[in-house]
């Protein structure tokens, strides 16, 4: 049967009326609102038997591009965030990262298996939905490998919310004075040299996708193009000796969250929802496994190293690097650090766990 998606016009309508989801649940605030809002909308306009919305042959939802699009967006945004400070972050508390990074993975491996043994979703799903690898990230590569999006985006989803609303209210209890960094990347202001350099990156975006896709990477729009964007941020620097001014405005990562959250939520049928309340709790228990390990693992490094309880708490937190970011330097801890093992880690996630997942699952046909 002939794969069929949505006309541009239906196109375009999908992604604008998904937008005034995004824009609602912006207002309150949360994490990812305009990812979650678009995709509740999405959802709801997929689930009507509208026949201008169904396609004849087969329901396939928005273009691929759209999605591909949202990817390339936040992959450079990612690459955005690394520095040469951070490098040296990495030189100084390589041990450490790297046990920690390994700490985390191996806790969220075996939350994903718990969920998979006492729920009834597939393996990859469960997988994919407990892997801190990023809630804009982790669906879009589900999707791709075919586990369900939607049931990764619900569990992903809770665990950022009990994060974003946990962790830093136990930070901000035992804030001390340390010295806050400021981040390696940020929006910049408009000018010649900042919109050359931001066309260099995004160059270099494209030609990490282009190459992703050609080996055969996983998500290749996200990860090639953070890999590659990541990459001309770092050689940048030292052949012009002095940091990467580009202009990078917030409204793009909003786009970013509408288009990749359309995209999910364009493909959602009925069936998807059958034993969501069990997932529901199930991916909570998960959850708050996962996040009262790593604040166990995060006291015991700080007991053992002179780095500060807060900063240990936010950069080992299995939240987002823009959510754990903004915490440290609310709190004054060091940002640098926190930056550096949230990238290490979601860069690690990203790179290693979805080949690995598709091949402990390759014997087994993904039933959604």
């Amino acid at each position: 049967m002939r794969i069929t998606y949505y006309t541009f016009p239906q196109n375009t309508f999908y992604i604008l009326f998904s937008m005034i989801g995004g824009l609602i649940l912006s207002i309150s605030g949360i994490p990812i609102a305009w990812m979650m809002g678009s995709l509740i909308f999405a959802t709801l306009l997929s689930s009507l038997p509208t026949k201008c919305i169904q396609t004849q042959i087969k329901k396939n939802g928005i273009h691929p591009y759209w999605r591909q699009i949202g990817q390339a967006i936040l992959g450079i945004e990612l690459g955005r965030s690394f520095s040469v400070s951070i490098m040296d972050t990495f030189e100084d508390y390589f041990f450490i990262i790297i046990l920690m990074v390994i700490s985390s993975i191996a806790v969220a491996f075996l939350s994903g298996i718990l969920l998979w043994r006492f729920s009834n979703i597939n393996m990859m799903t469960s997988l994919f939905g407990t892997t801190p690898g990023g809630i804009s990230a982790m669906p879009t590569i589900a999707e791709e490998v075919g586990a369900n999006a939607f049931v990764v985006s619900i569990i992903q989803t809770l665990r950022i919310l009990l994060v974003v609303g946990v962790i830093p209210f136990v930070a901000g209890t035992l804030t001390t004075r340390t010295v806050a960094i400021d981040l390696g990347g940020h929006q910049g202001s408009f000018s010649l040299q900042s919109l050359f350099f931001t066309g260099i990156i995004m160059l270099g975006a494209l030609a990490g996708a282009y190459l992703s896709k050609i080996i055969k990477m996983p998500a290749p729009w996200l990860m090639g193009s953070m890999v590659g964007a990541a990459i001309v941020q770092l050689i940048f620097p030292v052949l012009f000796r002095h940091a990467i001014a580009t202009f990078w405005p917030h409204e793009l990562i909003i786009l970013a969250q509408v288009l990749i959250g359309s995209s999910i939520g364009s493909r959602v049928n009925k069936n998807m929802f059958k034993g969501l309340g069990k997932i529901v709790i199930v991916g909570l228990l998960s959850s708050i496994f996962l996040v009262i390990t790593m604040l166990l693992c995060s006291y015991l490094i700080s007991i053992t190293t002179r780095i500060p309880l807060v900063t240990c708490i936010l950069a080992f937190a299995p939240g987002g690097v823009a959510e754990m970011a903004t915490a440290a330097l609310a709190l004054r801890a060091d940002s640098t650090f926190v930056v550096a093992v949230q990238s290490l880690r979601l860069i690690t996630i990203l790179l290693l766990l979805p080949p690995i997942y598709r091949f402990l699952n390759n014997r087994e046909p993904i039933q959604l």
